[in-house]
């Protein structure tokens, strides 16, 4: 397992005399006053592949030119059909995702997209049949936090009341999944389930078995597997293991449960990359009522140069092997910041990711904002406290989610050396406040 959640330790702060403590809080004060007078600007909002990153498949700009062969497998890449994408394309995302081309649609450059389409699919057609969502009242979906934002403001764009499932070293709290799916109003869940974002968990094999065994009472209830880090290792020979969620559900008796996507968006461009979206064969049968009204194909030839540089899921690992020589270090440079200038404060506590786009960290209690905010002032970027639950409501505004991507390594060294000073004078200032 890559990632342990745990709340911060009781504080140094907290042993200090009224004095001491008053005496701290002001040195504090001028250190982050200091590092103001420095102008920075630095962003760590998203996780942003960096430039060094997105160099790497510059040589898909070479795959496809004026004299290029644009057949794929007897399909006219350069023309309309194979509206399910081009079999070298289903062909990669199947081998990624460890299952059948035949369960796979591959269409755009983006699986938020996807989902977003799915959900819409759900909302105006309805799933296999059953009433269609806008018809339907009180909706439910399913939120493990903390999470991904997008996931939910997509939830919360259909009108769905999104409800936190709590994350654990495991996965989401699969007691909290099973009793609230027994509600009917209850219609998905929104899951990374490798590499998660923030926390960096990749789910357990016991995790999956009870999600592919659930029985929602909601027979239009899916899970919505966003299988964004699949191949985001930092580490590739101690890489995570995510048991294959379609065989799960084969071996619990099930079918009709999951749709699970995937993107080259962290892989090749930001964007300008090749999506998919797997599903059951009912359920992708299902699906294609809706895609065939919105696209008579997609892209396919930016399909032909992803396949033309990426024949196999072995060329796709060797080039994420490149990807972890670059990201690496960073989230190296962000554990060691951290656990220098905070580990023996015991004010905070975070998580030491093997894999994906972020790290999870969780500030005292009542203090995620104020730090954000201060860490604003001085000239570094954070996503948004609270970003990481629903509506933006974090209950103990205690989360921030760090993205190490983007910057260069002296910009990183310079925004966490911000983020830690930030982190001691608000939890500082918060004990000496409390004792007032």
């Amino acid at each position: 397992m890559d990632s342990v959640l745990s709340a911060p330790q009781t504080s140094i702060y907290s042993a200090m005399t009224a004095a001491d403590l008053a005496c701290e809080v002001e040195r504090l004060k001028g250190e982050v006053k200091a590092l103001k007078s420095l102008g920075l600007k630095l962003d760590m909002a998203r996780g942003k592949p960096s430039p060094e990153q997105v160099g790497l498949s510059r040589p898909l700009l070479d795959a496809v030119n004026a004299s290029s062969d644009l057949t794929d497998e007897g399909v006219d890449a350069a023309n309309y059909g194979a509206p399910d994408g081009l079999p070298s394309a289903r062909r990669l995302f199947a081998q990624i995702l460890e299952v059948d081309p035949a369960q796979i649609i591959v269409s755009g450059s983006s699986s938020l997209n996807l989902m977003f389409d799915v959900l819409a699919h759900g909302f105006v057609r309805g799933i296999q049949g059953e009433t269609p969502w806008c018809q339907q009242q009180n909706l439910k979906f399913l939120c493990p936090s903390p999470g991904y934002d997008r996931h939910f403001a997509v939830s919360e764009h259909f009108g769905f009341e999104n409800v936190p499932v709590a994350m654990t070293a495991t996965g989401p709290d699969m007691d909290q999944v099973e009793e609230l799916v027994k509600d009917p109003a209850v219609k998905g869940i929104w899951c990374v389930p490798k590499y998660q974002n923030p926390t960096g968990v990749t789910f357990l094999d016991e995790t999956v078995r009870r999600f592919a065994a659930l029985k929602p009472a909601a027979p239009d209830f899916r899970i919505l597997w966003d299988n964004a880090y699949v191949v985001h290792g930092l580490y590739p020979h101690e890489e995570d293991s995510l048991l294959e969620i379609f065989s799960a559900i084969e071996e619990a008796g099930g079918s009709n449960l999951v749709y699970e996507f995937a993107s080259t968006s962290k892989i090749t461009f930001p964007g300008s990359g090749i999506a998919c979206v797997a599903a059951s064969v009912e359920d992708l049968a299902d699906l294609r009522r809706s895609f065939g009204i919105e696209r008579v194909c997609a892209d396919k030839i930016n399909q032909l140069m992803h396949t033309r540089v990426f024949a196999d899921v072995s060329a796709v690992k060797e080039h994420m092997d490149q990807m972890a020589q670059v990201l690496r270090p960073r989230f190296e440079l962000v554990e060691a910041k951290l656990a220098e200038q905070l580990g023996e404060v015991g004010c905070a506590a975070w998580t030491c990711p093997r894999g994906g786009y972020f790290v999870s960290f969780e500030a005292p209690e009542g203090c995620a904002k104020a730090i954000v905010d201060l860490c604003r002032e001085v000239g570094v970027t954070l996503t948004g406290a609270g970003a990481t639950w629903p509506y933006g409501d974090d209950p103990r505004d205690s989360n921030i989610r760090l993205a190490p991507s983007y910057p260069t390594l002296q910009e990183l060294g310079e925004a966490l050396d911000v983020f830690c000073a930030c982190v001691k004078a608000v939890a500082a200032a918060q004990e000496l406040e409390r004792r007032s």
